[in-house]
């Protein structure tokens, strides 16, 4: 048996199948893509076209014509329906959080937690803790939400957090309430509906939908709205209808 990638690893190999790709013209999946899929913008990772399963790095801007034009065709497929109650939400209906054990999604049962597992993923110049090819202790993020660089260290946890791009108590209010707790893990801890950010930003975002918030950095600003797309047609999971009209608006809708 192969010892298990370690969650750099695959972020590297998931990079380079992306690019391979991207020079052929193709998404992962193999038929042919727009110039955003799997190309690095200005160090922000990938495009969220060329990245479906989250195992990319980052999120980089959608710059084109063409590119925009394909994000409004994923986002037009989301569903949309009135945002129901908070009624019964906490954090802990998600499961434990960043736990490892959450079969179906990637880098599931590797030995990292997933906290860990999207700092590996985004991260640049990676030091793990002595001894550990798991904890990220310091690394260099190239933010989205802000555009800026940040210089991240352990010991300022909070200035980098993980988000959640659709927010789970959105999730809950949006039908997850409904869900079976294996599958309210699965979003909790699924890398496409992640991401490593600043966190003020973060904080500023709580549970908003895209017509309450969107990233300060707007050339973003498209992306997210396909991210945020992409994690409800993977869930079957809705959107309002004003959520839907500002993540089309980002895009030129």
């Amino acid at each position: 048996m192969l010892p298990p990638r370690t969650p750099r690893a695959a972020a590297l190999s998931a990079l380079g199948a992306l690019t391979v790709l991207a020079l052929a013209g193709c998404g992962p999946d193999g038929r042919a893509g727009g110039s955003g899929g799997g190309e690095s913008v200005d160090g922000f990772g990938v495009s969220p076209l060329g990245n479906p399963d989250g195992t990319g790095p980052g999120l980089a801007p959608i710059v084109s014509d063409g590119e925009r034009a394909a994000a409004r065709a994923v986002i037009e497929k989301v569903a949309t329906k009135g945002r129901g109650p908070k009624t019964g939400y906490e954090r802990s209906r998600f499961g434990p959080a960043w736990q490892d054990e959450v079969d179906g999604v990637p880098y599931a049962r590797n030995g990292c937690d997933t906290r860990n597992d999207l700092l590996a993923r985004d991260g640049q110049d990676i030091e793990h803790r002595s001894g550990s090819h798991c904890v990220v202790v310091a690394m260099k993020l190239k933010d989205p939400y802000t555009g800026e660089s940040v210089d991240w260290r352990k010991r300022q946890a909070d200035r980098v957090q993980i988000d959640h791009v659709v927010p789970l108590s959105y999730n809950w209010q949006m039908g997850a309430a409904h869900w079976s707790a294996a599958k309210r893990q699965r979003i909790a801890n699924d890398p496409l509906n992640l991401l490593p950010v600043d966190g003020p930003a973060n904080n500023a975002k709580g549970d908003s939908g895209p017509a309450s918030w969107l990233p300060p950095y707007k050339p973003v600003r498209c992306s997210y709205a396909v991210r945020f797309a992409q994690v409800a047609l993977k869930y079957e999971l809705p959107v309002t209808a004003p959520d839907k009209r500002a993540m089309l608006a980002q895009c030129g809708g």
